[in-house]
């Protein structure tokens, strides 16, 4: 089933467009290799090694028309999408005592990158009614002990890419691989334009939520201009939560008491919102533009319960240019990008294989993430072109136990393959509807 969305998807089609990096006509083309890093991500395969597991079942490779590559020669396929000029070219841009950068990526990661837009956009095709798009963008880290991986603010070592997910549909719209020292405010806004730009054109509704790593004067200019250049023409809501600065913590400590709206009573606090009167001084917002609104949150300890700093008061905030919705309303649904980008963070890291990292160069690791990710794009896809509804919020785990890594022996009789499976007949009459509304694309 996920050979068969790959390949309705069109993304053979797009890969033999947008990817060339192989020198001889010996061996597997882009499109193989790229369709077997998606299975060996589909069914739990965490490393290069896994290959050769997949290598000795002859029944998948006359399922899907080709065998799996060896662990070798899937290796030398990662190491085409590197370039050690590009990781030149990126420090030659560092000044004084600058240490972070981000490389520019090679033109195969470019398109590889242009293949998993090729995945949105057949997906948005085939969903014409979803024309709302919530951006979320967070950056998460993913431990590694390579040589060359960089240490985080916290100590370990590893890297620290940036991702996008459209909300609505569980999509990721773009990644950005990143050394684990770059701070996450750092140039969010390539993120944010290849987000946007991955949009099908049938989203009409465009909206943005991100955390403090957000709150940076480039991305939220570009967010307010309604003829920003690079992205969708027209008004973007959003909602990012806001560095605290001392000029703003003053301004919520002023607000009166009676001004507070209590969110929610939990066991040992209580959660309350109030707007805030506030106007930055710093660079973050133009001073000619309109004011943003700003509103504050506090959780306070219920008696008998402090913090570890001994206070009972924690003050955040949110800034949104979205003024029609009511405090309550806009921080709880800013809230709500918690269970779409960090829960995506959580399955490409530990349900996909983007958590182990392959190898110590940069333009490999970045492929393998992006690997990763058009593997779960496709697994959304079949869950929301293909499956019941029921099967919409399945992680991965769910759907190899459902359907992916069922047992099954292929047959051949008067000239025909069958394929035998030891489940339900219900199940199998998911899979066939499956396939029936996945035509493969030529």
């Amino acid at each position: 089933m996920v050979v068969q969305a790959f390949r309705s998807l069109g993304l053979p089609q797009a890969i033999r467009q947008h990817v060339q990096i192989k020198q001889r006509e010996r061996g597997y083309d882009e499109a193989t290799f790229i369709e077997s890093f998606v299975i060996l991500n589909a069914v739990g395969g965490e490393c290069l090694e896994d290959f050769e597991q997949l290598r000795a079942d002859p029944g998948l490779a006359e399922l899907v028309g080709h065998a799996m590559p060896s662990p070798e020669a899937a290796r030398n396929f990662l190491y085409a999408f590197h370039e050690d000029a590009k990781i030149e070219e990126a420090q030659l841009r560092l000044k004084g005592d600058e240490k972070a950068y981000i490389p520019d990526e090679t033109i195969p990661l470019q398109g590889l990158a242009e293949v998993n837009r090729t995945a949105i956009a057949e997906v948005g095709a085939r969903c014409r009614d979803q024309k709302i798009a919530t951006v979320d963008q967070d950056a998460t880290i993913i431990e590694s002990r390579k040589r060359e991986a960089k240490a985080t603010y916290e100590g370990e070592r590893g890297y620290q890419p940036m991702l996008a997910v459209w909300a609505e549909t569980g999509l990721i719209l773009s990644d950005e691989f990143r050394d684990a020292n770059v701070p996450a405010m750092m140039s969010p806004l390539s993120g944010a334009k290849a987000a946007f730009g991955a949009l099908p054109p049938t989203v009409e509704t465009f909206y943005y939520r991100g955390d403090s790593a957000s709150h940076e004067h480039e991305l939220m200019d570009w967010l307010r201009d309604p003829e920003r250049d690079g992205g969708p023409k027209g008004f973007i809501g959003f909602a990012i939560s806001a560095r605290m600065s001392v000029e703003l913590q003053k301004a919520i400590a002023g607000v009166a008491d009676d001004q507070w709206q209590t969110l929610k009573e939990e066991i040992d606090a209580t959660r309350s919102c109030a707007e805030v009167t506030f106007v930055p001084g710093e660079r973050s917002e133009k001073k000619d533009s309109q004011p943003l609104r700003y509103i504050a949150i506090r959780i306070e300890k219920k008696q008998g319960h402090l913090y570890d700093d001994g206070s009972r008061v924690r003050h955040f905030a949110v800034v949104t240019n979205i003024e029609e919705w009511t405090a309550a309303k806009l921080i709880q649904w800013h809230r709500e990008k918690a269970g779409t980008i960090e829960m995506v963070h959580d399955v490409l890291k530990n349900e996909l294989a983007a958590g182990v990292l392959p190898c110590g160069r940069f333009g490999a690791n970045a492929a393998w993430l992006r690997l990763a990710v058009i593997t779960h794009n496709v697994l959304t896809a079949l869950k929301r072109l293909a499956l019941p509804a029921e099967y919409l919020s399945a992680r991965p785990k769910r759907l190899r136990f459902l359907f992916l890594n069922l047992a099954g022996r292929v047959l051949h009789h008067a000239r025909t393959m069958k394929l035998r499976l030891a489940a339900r007949l219900a199940r199998i009459g998911d899979m066939v509807q499956a396939f029936q509304v996945l035509p493969i694309r030529v």
